[in-house]
């Protein structure tokens, strides 16, 4: 029998060894149950720790230094894993993680632009307000603009707010936001799907964005520009199953928020009041889903 140890190190020489998505690894890992056995199987022996696997050493001594630093993760074979990440294609393979980590984690995105309008902002302190009254965690990335002003309401009404980062763990990004990621970690939590060190790239952010749609019951979008990379989001919880609240304004001032319109699974609300009927039929739809089941099965 394996060790958790023995399994993250196996994970990671997976990850390094393959050309495969790192979501598609991850989905492999979770199917076999084991990172060790999916390596084993695809090298066709039985996998083993050994001094000469250079891709294992490397992998392994990567682990014990982000030990001696005090870095803490948890991977797709851990129980307490993020349950709602394991639905996307794009399952990170594993997460770093500063704050309280909860398997089930029910909450929504506050998601806009770093740009956002005095309006943009007040509305998006005002729907995270409203999450908190729910009993629904904040979750939202750190940049400026929206998703600031989110986490700054939802900590100032004693809510949990949960901060998907586009850098390693170890980094801020912008930096201007170093003390608010550290004041979400204490209150909440910041994840990473990257190395620990990892800076900002064009490709980390659609990366968790996609995260951040599959973690949450639903993305809500507050104010957004043709070219924002909030239109990933929308567009990635469409294909998550998972529904989308636009404001009007993204859907009279964007090309993809109109396009949006009318879908099924998108919202789009014009006040607090319709805001909060969307968020309530959202919560309430695996009540009616299991309930139709039920029906079903009792006929």
């Amino acid at each position: 029998m394996t060790d958790r140890r023995d399994e993250i190190v196996a994970l990671l020489t997976l990850l390094h060894e393959r050309k495969e998505s790192w979501g598609r690894i991850a989905s492999r890992v979770v199917f076999e149950g084991s990172a060790m056995a999916l390596r084993a199987r695809d090298d066709g022996a039985l996998f083993e720790l050994t001094a000469e696997d250079a891709g294992q050493e490397r992998a392994a001594s990567e682990l014990a230094s982000w030990e001696a630093r005090g870095l803490t993760l948890v991977t797709v074979l851990d129980d307490q894993y993020p349950r709602r990440l394991l639905d996307i294609r794009e399952t990170p393979p594993f997460l770093f993680y500063e704050g309280e980590l909860r398997r089930d984690d029910p909450g929504m995105s506050v998601v806009g632009s770093r740009g956002a309008s005095p309006d943009g902002l007040r509305l998006a302190a005002e729907v995270a307000r409203y999450l908190v009254s729910q009993d629904l965690t904040v979750i939202s990335g750190l940049a400026a603009g929206v998703d600031a002003a989110a986490h700054r309401a939802a900590m100032d009404a004693g809510g949990r707010t949960t901060a998907f980062i586009g850098t390693g763990i170890t980094r801020s990004y912008p930096a201007a936001n170093a003390a608010l990621q550290r004041e979400v970690a204490k209150q909440g939590l910041v994840l990473s799907q990257f190395f620990p060190d990892a800076p900002p790239t064009k490709q980390s952010f659609p990366m968790r964005n996609a995260s951040m749609s599959g973690y949450g019951l639903a993305t809500i979008v507050i104010e957004a520009s043709e070219h924002s990379g909030t239109r990933i989001q929308a567009r990635l919880a469409g294909e998550h199953g998972r529904p989308v609240i636009l404001t009007d304004r993204v859907t009279t001032t964007t090309t993809w928020g109109a396009d949006l319109r009318g879908q099924p699974g998108v919202y789009v609300v014009s006040s607090m009041d319709e805001l909060a009927t969307a968020v309530r039929e959202i919560r309430e739809q695996p009540k009616r889903a299991d309930e139709a089941l039920a029906a079903l099965m009792g006929a």
